[in-house]
C-alpha cells in the first residue's frame, strides 16, 4: 500500500468515521480504521459493530484531494493515532506506506513518522449490502426530524427500545416519535413511498447522521428488519436497529384541553433557565401559575432560595390553574420546537400537557408534570 493525499480532507474525513468507533471495544481491530487503497479511491470505515462509518474519497467527488495511488492495499491504523498523527503533520499534502508487514510509514514535509498497524484480515467483516427497502428524503427535513425528537429518547437501557426514535411509515406518512417515558417528541412528515416500516433507530446513530449532512442534498434511506442505512454523498452509515416492540404512545397525548397558553418562545425560555440552577435534590422543578390576569414562573429550594417572575403572555384560554415540571426538560422542548411563538395546552392537574407550533403541526412536543407538595 502506498498513496498520497491531501492532509485536509483526509483529516475531515478520519474525524467522520472514527465516530462510530469505541474506545473500549473488545476486539482490537475495531479500535482502529480501516484504510482499503484501489486503482482509483480511498475507502474509510468506522465501526463498533453495531454503527459503522464508510466514507469514499475519489478525486472526481472531491477536487482538492489530490489522492495518488501508488500501490493498491488496506492497512487498519488505531484511530486516535491517526488522528493525532494526521493532525499534527507539517504539511498539506501526506504519503502513507506500508514498508514492512503492518508497519506503516506516515511522511510529511519534514516530519516521518513509523507506526504499528494491524493486518486488515483482522478487522471483522461489515456486511454493507444494501436492503431492498428504499425511499429518499431531503437531508434538510431529516436532519430537522432527528434534532427535534432524538432528544428525547432515554439515556439508560433498562428499556433499550426507549434509546432510540421509532420511525412508523404508513400510506405515505413518516411519524417519528421518541420518548423516555417523562416526556414525548413526536414529528410528523409526508414521504415519497409506499413502503410500511416500522423500526426503531437508535438515537446514538440518528445523531451521527446529523453530524454527516454538510448540504442540502437527497439522502437514500435503505431498510431491512435489521438494519438501516443512510447514503449522504460519499458517507455511507449503517446502524443496527433496536430489537423489540416501541410502547403505544398515542393513548398518552391528550385531545381536549381545559386551559391553552399562547406565549413568546424567548420570553418563556428565558424565564425558565434564569430559575433552573435553584434545585432540590439536583432537580429543577419548575411552578407555573395561570389566570386571566397573569402568569407566573417560580421556584424555590431550601438550600438555594426562591424566584418568581411574571412572564408576559400573549393570552390565556382557562380558569386559574396551576402545574409543576421539569425545567430542563421545558427547556428541551421549547427549543427544539424551533418556534417563536409557542401554545401549551394542559388537559388538567398531573395530566401531560402539549407544547406546539400553531403554524407547524407537523411537531409537538409532551412533558409530564411533577407532583409538588407546596
Amino acid at each position: 500500500m502506498n498513496f498520497k493525499i491531501s492532509k485536509s480532507v483526509l483529516y475531515d474525513s478520519l474525524q467522520l468515521v472514527s465516530k462510530a468507533i469505541s474506545s473500549n471495544s473488545p476486539l482490537p481491530a475495531l479500535s482502529g480504521v480501516k484504510i482499503d487503497v484501489e486503482k482509483d479511491k480511498l475507502v474509510l470505515t468506522g465501526s463498533d459493530a453495531k454503527v459503522s462509518i464508510k466514507k469514499i474519497l475519489d478525486n472526481e467527488k472531491y477536487e482538492d484531494l489530490n489522492l495518488v495511488v501508488i500501490e493498491e492495499g488496506s492497512i487498519v491504523i488505531e484511530a486516535r493515532y491517526l488522528l493525532e498523527i494526521v493532525r499534527k503533520i507539517d504539511s498539506n499534502e501526506i504519503s502513507f506506506e506500508i514498508i514492512d508487514g503492518s508497519l506503516i510509514k506516515i511522511v510529511g514535509r519534514q516530519t516521518e513518522y513509523k507506526i504499528n498497524g494491524m493486518r486488515s484480515l483482522d478487522y471483522p467483516a461489515i456486511d454493507f449490502s444494501k436492503p431492498n427497502q428504499i425511499f429518499t428524503i431531503d437531508s434538510s427535513l431529516l436532519l430537522k426530524i432527528i434534532n427535534q425528537t432524538a432528544f428525547a429518547t432515554s439515556d439508560r437501557e433498562l428499556r433499550p427500545v426507549l434509546t432510540g426514535v421509532n420511525f412508523l411509515i404508513k400510506d405515505g406518512v413518516l411519524e417519528c416519535v421518541a420518548t423516555d417515558s417523562y416526556r414525548l417528541a413526536k414529528k410528523i412528515v409526508n414521504v415519497d413511498t409506499d413502503l410500511n416500516i416500522n423500526i426503531t433507530i437508535p438515537s446514538k446513530s440518528l445523531l451521527e447522521v446529523a453530524r454527516a449532512i454538510e448540504s442540502d442534498e437527497l439522502i437514500t434511506v435503505a431498510l431491512s428488519d435489521k438494519k438501516a442505512q443512510f447514503y449522504i454523498g460519499s458517507t455511507l452509515i449503517q446502524t443496527n436497529l433496536i430489537d423489540g416492540e416501541y410502547p403505544e404512545t398515542k393513548r398518552l397525548i391528550p385531545t381536549t384541553f381545559e386551559h391553552i397558553l399562547t406565549v413568546d418562545a424567548r420570553e418563556i425560555v428565558n424565564a425558565i433557565d434564569r430559575a433552573v440552577f435553584i434545585k432540590n435534590e439536583g432537580v429543577s422543578i419548575i411552578k407555573l401559575t395561570l389566570s386571566q390576569e397573569e402568569a407566573v414562573i417560580s421556584s424555590k429550594s431550601q438550600e438555594v432560595g426562591s424566584l418568581e417572575e411574571v412572564l408576559n403572555i400573549d393570552s390565556y384560554e382557562g380558569s386559574e390553574f396551576n402545574i409543576s415540571f421539569s425545567g430542563n426538560y421545558m427547556l428541551d422542548a421549547i427549543r427544539y420546537l424551533g418556534a417563536t411563538k409557542i401554545r401549551i395546552k394542559f388537559a388538567g392537574e398531573m395530566k401531560p400537557f402539549i407544547i406546539d407550533n400553531e403554524e407547524d403541526s407537523s411537531i409537538l412536543q409532551l412533558v409530564l408534570p411533577v407532583r409538588t407538595y407546596n
